[in-house]
């Protein structure tokens, strides 16, 4: 048998061998440990969200516990005069304390308003 011969048996045995012993080491030990790890890891995330869920609600049923009565009492004193400020101007004045009346807006559109006019104001 020539050498060449000998050699490209030798190299395909190697091969063949190498690729066992590597796919057996995969399928028999690395695989089932992995698979093992994965369950772990989808356990612990399943039981992540309730419990960081009950922590929050937890946290949040605390903190509001822990504020004084005042400063309730000063948080919403102030919001409730600022919406009715804004409601009581919106229901004596309509919309147009808020838009501009119909007076300005004819007055911007002839230009006879303080502003100058811009290059999308000219006559059509």
């Amino acid at each position: 048998m020539p050498m060449w011969m000998q050699i490209t048996i030798q190299v395909l045995i190697t091969v063949v061998s190498v690729l066992a012993a590597l796919s057996g080491f995969w399928y028999l030990i690395v695989r089932p440990w992995l698979a093992v790890k994965v369950r772990e890891v989808i356990e612990a995330a399943e039981g992540i969200e309730p419990k960081v869920t009950r922590g929050v609600q937890k946290g949040v049923a605390d903190a509001v516990r822990q504020i004084p009565q005042n400063a309730w009492d000063g948080a919403t004193k102030d919001s409730t005069k600022q919406f009715l400020k804004f409601g009581s101007s919106l229901f004596e004045n309509g919309l147009s304390s808020f838009l501009g009346g119909a007076a300005e807006m004819q007055q911007h559109r002839r230009g006879d308003g303080k502003t100058e006019p811009g290059p999308d104001d000219r006559p059509r």
